[in-house]
């Protein structure tokens, strides 16, 4: 599963909390230490818009603000270090955490703040929509399950018994919720799924690379569309009023 990453941080929205942050790149060294002070060699500054200038920061464990011009007394430096690509940031360490968000020029650019709010909301999403997809298993037919399941595994559907069809369709809602559930609303899947039947069991037939479907006697039934694929432009024969009378008769032979 991804990890959440929140927008950068600002004062007018700043929440007390714990934070994390990770660095970027799926970099996770043993360690990794950061620039925390300016330095005539290396700068450090924070544009500040109101006040229409560049501000030194300089992060000190015993100061309640990383810029400078605003610290009082003398400054216990410290290192901001990484562990294995990861920097856990108490509630209490709001001028840290104000760095680490907002002030850094490499907010965003070596490191992320993680959201864990949004994650687990993302997280709970993808849970309802899994149980979703394995409570269709439970309550679809099982025409409607092999009709889904042929898209996976083909013709090898037949020869399952139900259980068997059950299983793996249980196997694939929760491999990919999303996509069991999309299949389980296309209208026309049965019909794909009645003509690749049909033809398995030799009611009807394919022939001439693909390009017509025919009567076991021989007598054409339709002309495969250069664009489209067979059982698919059989499913929407299935839907005219010719061909509504042959998927009767192929459904009552199934049957």
């Amino acid at each position: 599963m991804k990890t959440k990453i929140k927008n950068p941080s600002t004062v007018s929205n700043w929440d007390i909390k714990d934070r994390t942050y990770i660095l970027t790149g799926g970099k996770a060294p043993l360690t990794w230490t950061i620039q925390s002070r300016h330095t005539a060699r290396k700068p450090l500054l924070w544009f500040d818009e109101s006040a229409g200038e560049q501000r030194e920061i300089r992060y000190a464990t015993n100061q309640k603000t990383v810029f400078v011009d605003e610290q009082k007394g003398n400054a216990t430096l410290s290192h901001i270090v990484f562990t294995d690509g990861i920097l856990e940031v108490s509630k209490q360490q709001q001028a840290l955490q104000k760095l680490m968000s907002i002030y850094h020029p490499q907010v965003d650019k070596l490191w992320v703040e993680v959201d864990e709010e949004a994650q687990a909301y993302d997280e709970v999403s993808n849970i309802e929509v899994e149980l979703e997809a394995l409570n269709l298993v439970r309550t679809l037919d099982v025409e409607h399950l092999e009709a889904i399941m042929r898209t996976e595994l083909g013709s090898s559907v037949s020869s399952m018994s139900t259980k068997e069809l059950k299983r793996d369709a249980y196997l694939f809602a929760r491999r990919d919720p999303n996509l069991f559930i999309e299949l389980s609303k296309d209208d026309d899947i049965k019909l794909r799924n009645l003509a690749n039947r049909a033809v398995e069991l030799g009611i009807i037939e394919l022939t001439d690379e693909n390009t017509i479907f025919r009567f076991s006697n021989g007598k054409k039934i339709m002309q495969v569309p250069f664009d489209q694929h067979p059982y698919g432009a059989l499913a929407q024969y299935f839907k005219t009023d010719e061909g509504v009378d042959l998927m009767k008769s192929i459904t009552k032979k199934l049957s």
